[in-house]
């Protein structure tokens, strides 16, 4: 999943490095959590504590297709606390009372976060079948410290361009290029966030990668940004994309991917996404275990189960939304028992599938600004909805 249901720039100022600590130590996270209203209630199933594994996550990872089986060989209930976004998700940790969740779900920008406020475990390697991810992922740096583990990837996706088959072909959006294409004028739509659009705009402009870059190469960024205006319908919010896309207001989506087309596609909506030649960007869902847990065991084997291939196929295929997986050994089941899902995740063996990008060198860790402020990015952002 992505990020947030519409700009909160304040909160994610306090993301840069230097202000991570006073972010999780201080008092404007718990303000700006308020303002979201985000609450520090720890959840409050109707089973005994103990029958219980509290997961903190996002939307559709307790669903019963999910997590049944882990249900059934434990005899205990898995119980979500939901969050949508990055920032709440740190809120919640913060506010809660200790021993409120076993389990955290994050993304892989907010892990090394989670470990320097003293809220994930650091975790044997040796416990996760981390020999059966693809290479790609069995040392995914945003999980490590040095030699210390602190996360294990669950799901992944790409972020490049989706858009309305009925309107821009394949051959279209080879290139960010289309997103100046005539035919989509006053239809190119926007994710409500500066980091997706302006990371795949980055890489459109040769920066590699796309978010550690000059300040000269930042000023021509702002005017490649600038320069689509004509371009554009609107600016949405994540559930709103979906309907946009739908009505054929937006025909182009920059900085979002799989994660919103393969929903609309099941409902026969002419959609597609893709990551064009320029590059994409990765997002990321992965699974800690967190130091206040008194289940810390019955963590561990959540997390070896939904790195496992059973636990894999099911989260791909997810109700709430479909993801990549990082397990081979979980491709393989998804192929053997889900030929048809496979094939929409493009996770096949015999064309070309979703670690092709990585071979190719074209995919990029979502990150936030290295040498300019999030500040300066998120100015640039704003100005270019104002004008």
């Amino acid at each position: 999943m992505n990020e947030f249901d519409g700009p909160i720039t304040d909160f994610r100022a306090l993301l840069h490095p230097m202000n991570r600590r006073r972010l999780l130590q201080g008092a404007s996270l718990l303000a700006g959590a308020a303002a979201l209203g985000v609450t520090a209630t720890a959840p409050e199933p109707a089973y005994a504590q103990d029958k219980v594994l509290n997961l903190l996550s996002w939307p559709g990872h307790a669903d019963p297709a999910v997590v049944k089986p882990f249900e059934d060989k434990y005899g205990v209930k898995v119980v979500a606390k939901e969050y949508v976004g990055g920032e709440p998700m740190l809120a919640l940790m913060n506010q809660s009372p200790p021993g409120s969740f076993d389990v955290v779900l994050a993304d892989a920008e907010y892990i090394h976060m989670l470990k320097e406020g003293g809220f994930i475990d650091k975790m044997n390697p040796a416990d996760y079948p981390l020999a059966d991810y693809w290479p790609e992922f069995q040392k995914f740096e945003p999980h490590w410290v040095g030699e210390d583990l602190y996360s294990v990837l669950i799901r992944f996706g790409y972020l490049g361009i989706a858009y309305r088959t009925d309107v821009l072909s394949e051959a279209d959006v080879k290139s960010y290029k289309a997103l100046w294409d005539p035919k989509i004028k006053g239809k190119l739509g926007f994710f409500d966030w500066y980091l997706p659009t302006m990371g795949c705009l980055s890489l459109y402009d040769g920066n590699k990668p796309p978010f550690d870059i000059s300040d000269a190469a930042f000023g021509k960024l702002k005017e490649t940004l600038f320069s689509l205006k004509p371009q554009t319908a609107g600016f949405y919010s994540m559930a709103d994309q979906f309907s946009m896309l739908t009505n054929g207001t937006a025909a182009a989506i920059p900085g979002v991917g799989d994660w919103v087309v393969l929903l609309l596609q099941k409902s026969g909506v002419p959609v597609s996404a893709t990551v064009p030649d320029e590059g994409g960007i990765q997002w990321t869902e992965s699974m800690s275990i967190v130091s206040s847990s008194t289940k810390k065991d019955l963590a561990k084997a959540f997390i070896q189960y939904m790195s496992s291939p059973e636990g894999q196929v099911r989260s791909s295929i997810m109700p709430a939304y479909w993801a990549s997986i990082p397990n081979k050994k979980g491709w393989e089941l998804l192929n053997k028992d889900h030929q048809a899902e496979a094939k929409a995740l493009r996770h096949t063996f015999d064309a070309r599938n979703v670690m092709d990008e990585y071979k190719d060198g074209k995919i990029y860790i979502r990150k936030t600004p290295v040498k300019q402020t999030i500040e300066q990015w998120n100015d640039v952002w704003s100005e270019f909805k104002s004008m």
